[in-house]
């Protein structure tokens, strides 16, 4: 599919995604990254998310908008042939399901998608 010419509204709707993501890797790294590290236990940082009802409810909200991605991106890989949907997937995993949309609305656009 050839690359679609992008307009203003567009290119300031790529910025809007582009500089929430970096603010979502910033934070995450800042965050996320250093406590990980000086813990050592990965499974211990990713059970954090569910140590109080609160939390786990906001986990699960994560989960599931990872999952309707999924099933989007899957979706959109058979209608409409948008490739390399996986990685979307895979980056929404880890940084976060932030990032990893932001990643599918970017290759969306870019392949012609809007």
């Amino acid at each position: 599919m050839s690359k679609a010419k992008i307009s203003f509204a567009q290119k300031k709707l790529l910025f809007g995604i582009s500089f929430f993501a970096a603010v979502f890797l910033a934070v995450f790294f800042v965050v996320a990254v250093p406590a990980t590290i000086a813990d050592g236990d990965i499974i211990g940082a990713f059970a954090a998310g569910f140590v109080n009802p609160y939390a786990a409810a906001y986990s699960t909200d994560v989960f599931m908008c990872w999952a309707i991605l999924a099933c989007w991106v899957i979706y959109e890989r058979t209608v409409y042939k948008v490739q390399h949907g996986w990685l979307a997937l895979l980056l929404g995993a880890v940084p976060g399901v932030a990032f990893g949309f932001a990643l599918y609305l970017f290759m969306r656009m870019t392949q012609g998608r809007d």
